[in-house]
């Protein structure tokens, strides 16, 4: 089942994605059921709310805006140097131990939404993500049980202001821009997928030139592993989102650096999931 939340008239619709487009209810309807972010806080049968959703009004492409599947997540935690060809390409050892780093809800944009350029930085680079939204509260979760806390996965571009995180030790300033982490388009519920997307293809292109490359099977740190290994430090919650890392390509790598600009179009494209598409625009 794939989960999207769209913007119709002002309204934000939870919506279910089906062969004949999107079915949606707003807010005002006595059937909605809540917001993703109410619906997974509450426990909620995402697959039994999405064969609802698709008995519901179509919503038309051309009059809905999308937004982040999960708008509000209490946290944020992205894994750096989590493919072994990236590691390689910028020059550090394969890590013992995930990279772990926090993103935050300001960041967020959505699916054909603008990803900002910052005017005190030209340095706007593209990660291409697979995002694992947890649907289940958790603490020292075991491996083998975590794919049972998993509600569903999503596609994120980790666009990273590369200046602002290499000033320091810490990459906080430059991952946590207002408006630089795409998220979407929608959520799609792990019985679509292979068990913690072990395999998948993730591709990234800019103006439709393809610059990242890989699979999910070259992650260093699998997604049960990683939950394990968050869930020793804190209590994973309904809602929160792990951004897995990024294959090799990554503008600031190549000779001579590629960032992204103003009027480019970036896409991050994932097997089985879909398509993230977002426009740079100058931050106003």
């Amino acid at each position: 089942m794939r989960l999207a939340m769209v913007e119709q008239n002002g309204k934000a619709c939870v919506v279910a994605v089906g062969p004949d487009g999107m079915h949606g209810l707003a807010p005002d309807h006595p059937e909605y059921p809540g917001d993703l972010d109410a619906l997974l806080a509450g426990g909620a049968d995402l697959r039994g709310i999405g064969e609802s959703l698709l008995k519901a009004p179509v919503v038309r492409p051309d009059s809905a805006k999308f937004l982040p599947p999960v708008a509000r997540p209490g946290k944020i935690v992205c894994v750096g140097f989590n493919y072994k060809a990236h590691s390689a390409e910028a020059g550090v050892e394969l890590p013992s131990y995930p990279n772990l780093f926090a993103r935050f809800a300001s960041t967020l944009t959505g699916h054909e939404r603008a990803i900002e350029l910052p005017g005190v930085s030209a340095d706007l680079d593209y990660e291409g993500e697979l995002a694992v939204v947890i649907g289940r509260a958790g603490r020292g979760i075991a491996e083998k049980d975590a794919l049972g806390h998993v509600a569903g996965y999503s596609i994120f571009n980790d666009a990273s202001i590369r200046d602002y995180q290499y000033r320091t030790s810490q990459w906080l300033a430059g991952k946590n821009f207002d408006r630089t982490g795409a998220f979407g388009p929608w959520l799609v519920t792990p019985d679509e997928l292979p068990p913690g997307c072990a395999g998948l293809r993730v591709q990234t292109r800019l103006n439709g030139q393809v610059m990242q490359e890989g699979t999910t099977a070259s992650m260093v740190f699998g997604v049960p592993r990683i939950i394990e290994i968050i869930s020793e430090i804190m209590t994973l919650s309904p809602g929160d989102v792990i951004i897995t890392g990024t294959p090799a390509g990554v503008g600031y790598t190549r000779t001579p650096p590629v960032f992204m600009k103003p009027g480019d179009i970036c896409e991050v494209e994932i097997e089985g999931i879909g398509v993230l598409r977002n426009t740079i625009e100058k931050q106003r």
